[in-house]
């Protein structure tokens, strides 16, 4: 195995093309310095520098191998400095579950964006599912992180709120409730609810069918889709209505119109779930920029 301070003093000398300069900056006598050179190049099996009483040159093999002595040297450093952000905790991978509901949120895209320019040396990899095994997930380890609506199962995981956001109802264009200012849930009991399917786990799901029975509205169950996005199309088909959060707005979807509610308690809630162990560095400067995030949309609503 190659000496990695050899290849620094092979650098410095193809540097300087000067063993007395190269032995100031590496702080050696000059002798020591060709007596390493002389080891390196027996090692390799040939000559790096061909010397003379004028000048050193680097020999055609010499020149052949700087690039990759270079290159090894260069990754050293770069090993070096990424050890000491993982051991700082601010480089590593991070696995992150969400909701397809939650990704459309502006909450959502700012603190991802806001993590990834903080910590740009960390690999978060975002995950989609159902709220359904976001727990397990975060219980077993597979995810580091949730984002969620609805309370984990596991009593391993922890469980922290992030608000609450506004549900609106998605409607046909050519609905007559689109022509409505707002709409209440009995208006919206004449038409098939659109849902996530019952055996999917949803959080939302369970926000809704709460909301009717609070309200004594019967709930018209119609066809599911197991993405928002989904679930916005069929709206826009005409196969019937759906209660989503103010987020999904953002889907300019052609067909369908959003209106708010009446009812005021029509709210979804945002979790973020995380293993009840000692949580990691990267756990915890996650849960501190979401934080922030929620400040920073705080202040600017009251503004």
């Amino acid at each position: 195995m190659l000496d990695l301070r050899k290849l620094r003093y092979f650098l410095t000398v193809a540097e300087e093309l000067h063993f007395g300069r190269a032995a100031l900056r590496l702080h050696l006598a000059q002798p020591p310095l060709t007596r390493q050179i002389s080891a390196l190049e027996a090692e390799l099996g040939f000559k790096l520098f061909d010397r003379t009483s004028r000048r050193v040159t680097l020999t055609a093999p010499g020149r052949a191998f700087l690039p990759y002595a270079r290159g090894v040297l260069e990754q050293v450093e770069l090993a070096q400095v990424i050890a000491g952000k993982l051991a700082a905790g601010t480089a590593g991978q991070l696995a992150l579950g969400y909701v397809s509901s939650i990704a459309l949120s502006d909450l959502f895209s700012q603190t991802i964006q806001a993590f990834a320019q903080r910590f740009p040396d960390v690999q978060l990899t975002l995950v989609e599912c159902a709220s359904g095994s976001l727990g397990a997930q975060v219980a077993d380890g597979r995810l580091d992180i949730g984002l969620s609506r609805l309370q984990p199962q596991a009593p391993d995981v922890q469980a922290r709120s992030l608000g609450e956001e506004r549900l609106v109802a998605a409607v046909s264009s050519d609905s007559p409730l689109a022509l409505e200012p707002q709409v209440n849930l009995a208006q919206l009991s004449a038409y098939p609810l659109i849902l996530f399917p019952p055996d999917y786990g949803s959080g939302l799901n369970q926000s809704i069918e709460q909301l009717y029975r609070h309200h004594g509205v019967p709930l018209r169950a119609g066809p599911t889709g197991r993405q928002i996005t989904s679930i916005i199309a069929l709206v826009a088909a005409g196969q019937g209505v759906a209660l989503v959060p103010e987020c999904t707005q953002s889907l300019m979807n052609k067909g369908v119109t959003y209106r708010p509610l009446v009812e005021v308690d029509a709210c979804a809630q945002l979790l973020v779930l995380t293993s009840g162990e000692t949580k990691s560095g990267l756990v915890e400067a996650f849960l501190a920029v979401i934080e922030e995030t929620l400040q920073t949309r705080t202040r600017l609503s009251c503004d």
